[in-house]
């Protein structure tokens, strides 16, 4: 209940207490705190008994916190029906990774017939960098009078 206090928060709400109830009354008040706590608990577990038999036998291991959308998707895929972990347990990212490592390597090192004769550069690889075109002798350049 208290998992996100620390020792701090804990200790300034004791001194806090003690400044407000006194340390006359302060038992008492941390006796009724206890009962009426207690009694809550009391009857959220017969609002569960009561909702239990109400539904049957059928749902006899059914939990309150399977109505949290979240819970109640997890519990269902954590069970073997549906075949998930099988297929989870099948997939390996790494070897995934390196098939198509290995295929992307061999690619570039194997000679392609379909690329040796298309203008590539030595030993079947296509040259994919950028070469300033040089014009040709009936391409000139634009030429603006205006800009000069």
């Amino acid at each position: 209940m208290f998992n996100d206090i620390g020792p701090l928060e804990l200790v300034t709400i004791i001194v806090l207490a003690v400044l407000v109830f006194g340390p006359d009354k302060l038992p008492k008040v941390i006796q009724d705190v206890m009962r009426t706590i207690r009694k809550i608990r009391e009857f959220s577990e017969s609002a569960k008994e009561d909702i239990r038999q109400e539904l049957g036998p059928e749902f006899k291991d059914f939990e309150l916190e399977d109505l949290n959308p979240k819970t109640f998707i997890r519990k269902h895929l954590d069970s073997d029906e549906l075949g998930l972990k099988e297929i989870r347990n099948g997939f390996d990212l790494k070897k995934e990774m390196a098939e198509v490592t290995d295929a992307v390597h061999s690619r570039d090192t194997d000679p392609s017939p379909s690329s040796s004769g298309s203008g590539a550069s030595g030993g079947g690889r296509l040259d994919m960098t950028k070469k300033p075109e040089d014009p040709g002798t009936d391409d000139r350049p634009p030429y603006d009078a205006d800009a000069t």
